[in-house]
């Protein structure tokens, strides 16, 4: 396949004088190139200087509908972690138009929108950062870099300004999306930000972390992966990650959220947080927190979460070359861990308000999937959570009734269900774990269609 590159635009502004300098030396206040390729999806992909010593990177994938991107909603991708690549994982292992072997994906999103990858938060992917005060420290601050660059995007792309833009998001990348999403909509209605937000989809989403941990022991009690000492192992750590939280504590919490995970894997054989039908979590089990540095935390979770060689293979190889744009000194993935860490504090702390908030106070649509198989947030924690929101209609949601869904290819049998009051939904997703669209492709396109309102 011939791949014929048109740079558009590149602004670099040297920091410094001399013929020896390095790429960190240079700010990227603009820089994009697209892709052109008729054999291709039209993409479009860039930096955008978020902060001083920060870099966010984006790719674009238009829509290869025979509607036009016109007459297709923009779907924005955030992944979890933190410091997960939404620009490989989300991209290649889920919704892209390619798989990690570049074959194309019967399944892809791509078909029924047009796609915004952003690394995110500084540091993920090819984001980066140029100093370490430049990390983000908390979701606040997720969100500022985030809106700062779906602006910049938007005066690239004025042409998506005015069409349905909807944010998606996978684990931790829930918690980012919530308040982003209330960030636009603030940013719309004071008339700083031109575009239209219709709705936020929060797949198995870091929302509430203490009640996924303490629905953890239950969980797996139910689903006969442990017996009844296995259960009060896992809800004794359980209740020392709560008691840390409830203190003040928040980064020994986080520390000990790690070590019931660890306790997890010691009495469940090793089960793999994100599917309970597979096995391997990691190479870490459980020990006393102090014996763990965030650092080592980051590097495990993200290791597990997107680990793939061929992975990783592929955005340091062929797609760096690809982009053409990429920094020597910045490796995909080479800052991720420093994300987890420097997030430490806030990885606990829930966002059930701001949920809320959008439900009362926005005319934002909300969504909330679930995995029938995931663990890490569990669905018996996002229901419980769901119900500790204020929202003022939640009694019709819950004496709502709850329908089934199937797909085109299967019109037979059960996807999964979805549970509907105003600008609220709620879809289970059967045989799929943390990463629907990878685990369940129809059900999450299928998914995709019913929330985005096309048939």
């Amino acid at each position: 396949m011939q791949l014929i590159i048109v740079v558009i635009t590149i602004l670099l502004v040297p920091i410094s004088e001399g013929n020896n300098r390095q790429p960190s030396e240079w700010a990227f206040q603009q820089t994009a190139k697209e892709n052109v390729d008729v054999s291709e999806p039209k993409q479009s992909w860039g930096y955008v200087n978020v902060r001083k010593d920060a870099y966010m990177f984006w790719w674009l994938y238009f829509t290869t509908a025979p509607e036009g991107f016109e007459n297709k909603p923009l779907v924005i991708w955030l992944q979890g972690g933190p410091g997960a690549s939404s620009t490989g994982f989300g991209n290649f292992a889920e919704i892209g138009p390619l798989d990690v072997r570049l074959q194309p994906r019967n399944t892809s999103w791509l078909s029924q929108a047009s796609l915004l990858f952003i690394d995110n938060p500084v540091g993920s992917g090819f984001s980066y950062v140029t100093s370490d005060d430049a990390y983000t420290k908390n979701n606040k601050e997720i969100s500022q870099d985030l809106l700062t660059t779906l602006s910049a995007f938007l005066q690239k792309h004025s042409e998506f300004q005015d069409i349905p833009l909807f944010i998606f998001s996978e684990s931790y990348g829930g918690k980012m999306a919530a308040e982003f999403s209330q960030l636009i909509y603030q940013n719309v209605q004071s008339g700083s930000l031109k575009c239209d937000l219709h709705g936020v989809a929060l797949g198995d989403s870091w929302i509430s972390p203490l009640d996924s941990v303490l629905t953890w022991g239950p969980y797996l009690f139910a689903t006969s992966l442990i017996d009844e000492e296995g259960l009060s192992a896992v809800n004794e750590a359980a209740r020392q990650t709560e008691e840390a939280f409830n203190k003040g504590a928040y980064i020994n919490s986080t520390m000990l959220w790690d070590m019931t995970e660890g306790v997890i894997e010691q009495v469940a054989a090793n089960v793999n947080m994100y599917n309970i039908l597979k096995w391997g979590g990691s190479d870490l089990l459980a020990s006393s927190s102090n014996e763990r540095s965030l650092l080592s935390i980051g590097q495990k979770h993200l290791r597990v979460y997107q680990s793939n060689d061929d992975l990783s293979d592929l955005m340091n190889g062929p797609i760096r070359k690809k982009l053409g744009i990429i920094p020597d000194s910045v490796t995909w993935g080479g800052q991720s861990s420093l994300v987890f860490s420097h997030l430490s504090e806030d990885f606990m702390k829930p966002v059930v308000d701001i949920v809320s908030d959008l439900l009362d106070n926005t005319t934002v649509d909300v969504t909330v999937y679930s995995g029938q198989l995931d663990l890490i947030v569990d669905t018996l924690g996002t229901e419980r959570w769901v119900q500790k929101m204020k929202w003022k209609d939640l009694p019709c949601y819950n004496s709502g009734a709850r329908s089934p869904f199937f797909t085109s290819l299967d019109p037979v049998n059960v996807a999964g269900f979805y549970k509907n009051c105003k600008k609220f939904t709620f879809y289970w997703i059967l045989e799929a774990g943390h990463m629907i669209p990878s685990d369940a492709g129809d059900a999450a396109l299928t998914m995709l269609k019913m929330i985005t309102k096309q048939k």
